[in-house]
This record gives C-alpha cells, sequence and structure tokens, in this order.
C-alpha cells in the first residue's frame, strides 16, 4: 500500500492581493496570501481527509518560511520540499478577474498579473533535485502544465514525471495553460500536449486548448487530438465538463449510467452549477481536487463531475485560491440529486458551511 494517497508536485509562490480594486498601478496596499495551482489542489484533498505531500523548492527565506508553514498547516505532508540557498522564493502581485488566455491587453474582465519567479527556486526542480521514487511511493501523483514552462530542468522533470515506467502511480495532469509564462520562455506550448499524452487523467478547457493547440471545435474535437489519456475532462467553463472514458480504463468498467456514445469509449457531461462568484481564482484546482477525490473513492463518473464543480464552487465564493471542499455527507447528498434538482441548485457565499452542518444533523 502506498503510504501517501496523492503526491502533488508544482511551484507554490506568496501572492500580493489588491486590497482595492484598480489597477496594480494604481492599489496602494495588498495583502499576503499564498497561490500554486498543485498546492491549491493538495490542501482540497487533505481538507477531504486524504493523505496529501506536496513537493517544491522554496527559498532559504521568510517568503519560503511561510509557504511551507501555511501548506503544512492544511494538512499537506512537506517533507519533501526542498530549500534553496541559492533561489529565492517566486512571488507575484494580482488584481481581480480571470486569468488571461492571450496576449491580448483588451480581453474584458481578466485579471493583470505581475510575476518575480524567474530564476526561482522552485525552477531548480529536476531529476536530481527530487526524489521520484519518492514521488512514486502514492496512488496518484497530481502535476500541471505550469512546471514544464519554468525551466529545462523543470521541463525534463515532466518528462521524466509522465513517461511511462514500472511503479508509475496513476498521473493526473492538468494543462494549466499560462499564456505569459510561454511566452517569456519562448517555447511551444504543444510540448503540453505531448507531456498530456503519457498522462492517465488529463484536465484542459476548451479556452486552453484554443489558445495552446489551436483546436477550437469543441470538446470532441479536444478528445481528437488528445486519444490516448484513460479519462479526458474539457472544462467548458459556465457550460460545465465533458469526460471522455475509455471504457475500463476509469474504475468502473464502463458501466456507466446515462453516458454516451459506444465502443472502447463513453462520453458524460455535467452542467456546471450556478454560482454567486466571489472571486475567480482557484476554481480549476478546485474542480480537479473534487474529481481526484471521487476517483480515489471510485465514484461514478458522473459524480466525478459533480464533485469537481462543488469543489469549485466553494472556491468560486470565498476570496483567494484557497477555500476548504464541502463536507463529504453534504457534498454526496448534493451529487446524487437528479439532474432537474441539480440544475436548480445556486451556491452563494458560505453555502458549503451552513448546509454541511444541516447535512450532519441526524
Amino acid at each position: 500500500m502506498a503510504s501517501t494517497d496523492v503526491v502533488c508536485l508544482g511551484e507554490s509562490m506568496v501572492t500580493f492581493l489588491p486590497s482595492q480594486p484598480g489597477r496594480l498601478a494604481d492599489v496602494p496596499s495588498f495583502e499576503r496570501a499564498i497561490g500554486g495551482a498543485e498546492s491549491n489542489v493538495a490542501c482540497a484533498l487533505a481538507g477531504s481527509g486524504w493523505r496529501v505531500r506536496w513537493v517544491s523548492r522554496v527559498g532559504v527565506d521568510g517568503f519560503g518560511d511561510h509557504l511551507v508553514e501555511a501548506v503544512a498547516a492544511r494538512g499537506v505532508d512537506v517533507g519533501l520540499v526542498g530549500r534553496d540557498r541559492a533561489r529565492s522564493t517566486g512571488i507575484y502581485f494580482r488584481t481581480d478577474g480571470e486569468r488571461p488566455t492571450t496576449m491580448d491587453a483588451s480581453q474584458g474582465g481578466v485579471a493583470e498579473v505581475l510575476y518575480y519567479r524567474a530564476g526561482s527556486a522552485a525552477s531548480a526542480m529536476s531529476p536530481r533535485t527530487v526524489d521520484v521514487a519518492a514521488i512514486d511511493d502514492t496512488a496518484v501523483l497530481h502535476v500541471s502544465g505550469i512546471t514544464a514552462a519554468l525551466s529545462e530542468d523543470c521541463l525534463e522533470l515532466m518528462r521524466v514525471l509522465t513517461a511511462p515506467r514500472a511503479g508509475r502511480p496513476l498521473v493526473s495532469f492538468d494543462v494549466n495553460y499560462r499564456v505569459g509564462l510561454w511566452k517569456r520562455a519562448g517555447r511551444d506550448p504543444a510540448v503540453l500536449l505531448d507531456l498530456a499524452r503519457g498522462c492517465d487523467l488529463v484536465f484542459v478547457g476548451e479556452d486552453e486548448a484554443a489558445a495552446a493547440w489551436g483546436v477550437t471545435d469543441g470538446p470532441a474535437a479536444v478528445r481528437a487530438a488528445l486519444p490516448e489519456p484513460a479519462v479526458l475532462i474539457v472544462k467548458q467553463g459556465g457550460k460545465g465538463a465533458t469526460a471522455f472514458v475509455r471504457r475500463g480504463g476509469d474504475g468502473d468498467g464502463g458501466r456507466e449510467a446515462g453516458s454516451g456514445g459506444c465502443g472502447a469509449e463513453y462520453v458524460v457531461t455535467v452542467p456546471a452549477l450556478r454560482v454567486d462568484v466571489v472571486g475567480p481564482v482557484g476554481a480549476g484546482d478546485g474542480f480537479a481536487a473534487g474529481v481526484i477525490s471521487a476517483t480515489l473513492r471510485g465514484l461514478p463518473v458522473r459524480e466525478r463531475l459533480r464533485h469537481g464543480h462543488l469543489t469549485a464552487a466553494a472556491a468560486l465564493t470565498v476570496p483567494g485560491d484557497l477555500a476548504e471542499p464541502p463536507a463529504r455527507p453534504f457534498a454526496d447528498r448534493l451529487a446524487a440529486l437528479d439532474d432537474e434538482a441539480w440544475g436548480r441548485l445556486r451556491l452563494g457565499p458560505g453555502w458549503d458551511t451552513a448546509n454541511a452542518q444541516k447535512a450532519n444533523e441526524p
């Protein structure tokens, strides 16, 4: 039996959130928080009761201390986080809004993000600085495309982690295309497609597939470009998410109720929830955490997608990157609703805390 349920590997940074709306140039002060796709997933999974380890590198500095302490406080094992005396911990500043998927400054409603992460401690992750054998001692390894853009060493590590090898855990890969990172690195984001092909469970947004790979004809076209993963989940924003599942490759033997398709694969689509959004950051990480948690429990794919939407809703209804996932009994109750009742749900701030208490009442 693996010593850990999930290992999440990737850079986390100290993030500074504005004290008031406006351009970064006009904001007078900022509040310190932490942000990192993989550590967000780790914290959400630990909050759901799983044994989780976060693997990364931080500087020997106050920001590195803060990151390690903050993630550990969420119940995550940080024993494999390396400390680098020669490199600093990354930081970034951001305004409210969605992350941009293009370099077009005229995109409406997107955040202004300013990174100070070039040459960071995490960019020195490689097969020589990370214990790959220790990482393999888990049921699930979760990584993202962000790591591949940090440096050539990080890309080399990602190639090792996503390549077939003896004793490899189930590899979960969130494409997490960050246009600015790839532009600055001067690399072709097609490498994300190559990495995804080696993974077992892959998350990608329709917008990401269009921006990174030029795939613009919907979820089926994304699957055609990426047929290898046993489970491919295409996120469709406010519309929902579609899972393409190879029969027998998802743990339920292809017996998914209400699934479409025939032959070697079936398709499951689950509409998104209506949510009164407080902050858009962290929803994708929450979605991944909810799906991974439900996958570890062996739930049917429909319920996995619903748990993804519910954990994403928990992130959307709080400010900042991190949110406590909904309590399992309450989430199970909502995930089991019929389609009509699911479609009527509307979730706002506090929905997961107040209602979870009611769900646990005798």
